[in-house]
């Protein structure tokens, strides 16, 4: 994924009266993180200043009533492997209406009882279809990464994992409408105008507002590089204690792929444009690595986190599951719901298809059949979140009384 959200942020928000003079000007936010490949900024408002617009909404019927049956390997997964990561949506989703019901029964439900039982009992399957109507999207794969780190810069660990800096603004436009909820703009100030956050080029050079911002220093820029690409990870010190981060804010600058600047640029074909292939050419042409990293202005701050002896926290608020959690498009899938995804293995045509868990999102993420697959923790995890980019279908479980648009 492009990242994973912690899920528990509390910006600085601007008056309403700033966030009004922000929708006056013409400008549309964008959700946290979220990439903004178009921009159409009024003639009066310099991009990019003006993030970008909302989409429209989808013209055709996003999701459509199917059988059981129509699921492609339903009745071979093993549910009770995503049973757990279920109960923990649950901890969240009770407190909405349409999910009480099932919820109550999902906590009470006995040990021996049959999962799959129960889910076709209280659920109800639908396709997930694009706006265009076609039932065939991406998947794509992340994971929680293992970086070498060090309370202070010295020797090898030169490289800051920066907090969020004091002269971030955030304007929440739900203030203003609540139907614009997901949206926010990211800023600062100068002097009395608010003007885009500094890209990542201008961040890494140093700024006063990021002295003593520093949560810790690793050994690698391009490991740091795609722990903000993660969202979150673990830092290795050198007296061996694991320290967790997450997610903190963003500068609010669009997410461009370093991937797609190098086979653009011929320096990598198509095929090799993985995490791992853009690492071992970070390697192999170390003089040319900050100019690289720099084509992407988006930068993120992060968090300390505790150790709660379980997986990274997704926008949910709860816990990931190794190979059972991932991250859609909460504008399309509720956040928590249970989504059935019928995909491949990384780099192969071997059928991966299972009920998995809607509990991140992320701003690489955009659109109905879109899912980020969370691989877990470490190198192994990594692997296969690397290689990971495969046609998929989707189906989203939910409750029989869930107010399903139409």
């Amino acid at each position: 994924m492009n990242r994973v959200s912690d899920g528990v942020i509390h910006p600085w928000r601007l008056s309403g009266a700033l966030a009004l003079l922000a929708l006056l000007a013409g400008c549309a936010a964008e959700p946290p993180l979220a990439p903004a490949p178009v921009q159409t900024c009024p003639a009066a408002v310099p991009c990019p200043v003006c993030p970008a617009v909302a989409p429209e909404p989808p013209k055709a019927k996003t999701l459509e009533a199917v059988n059981w049956s129509d699921l492609p390997g339903w009745k071979d997964d093993d549910l009770s492997a995503a049973w757990e990561s279920f109960l923990r949506s649950c901890t969240r989703l009770k407190a909405q209406a349409a999910w009480r019901e099932t919820c109550a029964l999902a906590e009470q439900l006995p040990a021996k009882a049959s999962v799959r039982d129960f889910f076709e009992a209280q659920f109800l399957p639908y396709r997930v279809a694009n706006a265009d109507g076609s039932i065939e999207g991406l998947a794509t794969g992340y994971y929680e990464p293992l970086l070498r780190g060090s309370r202070s810069k010295e020797g090898p660990y030169r490289y800051p994992l920066y907090a969020a800096p004091s002269d971030l603004l955030i304007v929440d436009l739900a203030e203003i409408n609540p139907e614009l909820k997901h949206l926010r703009l990211r800023g600062r100030l100068d002097g009395r105008r608010v003007v885009p956050y500094y890209p990542r080029a201008a961040i890494e050079s140093g700024l006063p507002a990021l002295a003593g911002k520093e949560l810790l220093w690793v050994d690698d820029p391009v490991d740091l590089f795609f722990l903000q690409i993660q969202g979150s990870g673990r830092v290795r010190l050198p007296s061996g204690e694991l320290v967790r981060v997450g997610y903190a804010d963003q500068n609010g600058q669009p997410y461009k792929s370093i991937g797609r600047y190098l086979v653009e640029h011929g320096e990598l074909k198509l095929e090799q444009a993985s995490m791992q292939g853009i690492k071992a050419w970070g390697e192999a042409n170390p003089a040319k690595l900050d100019a690289l990293l720099d084509q992407n202005p988006s930068y993120v701050f992060f968090r300390e986190l505790p150790q709660n002896g379980g997986g990274p926290v997704g926008a949910l608020g709860v816990a990931l599951t190794p190979e059972r959690s991932i991250a859609v498009d909460p504008r399309y899938i509720p956040l928590g719901a249970p989504v059935f995804l019928a995909t491949t293995w990384p780099g192969s045509a071997q059928t991966l298809a299972r009920l998995t868990l809607a509990q991140d999102s992320g701003g690489a993420i955009r659109g109905a059949v879109r899912a980020d697959f969370f691989w877990g923790f470490g190198d192994a995890a990594g692997a296969q979140a690397g290689r990971m980019r495969q046609s998929a279908r989707m189906w989203v479980l939910l409750p029989r009384n869930y107010p399903v648009p139409q």
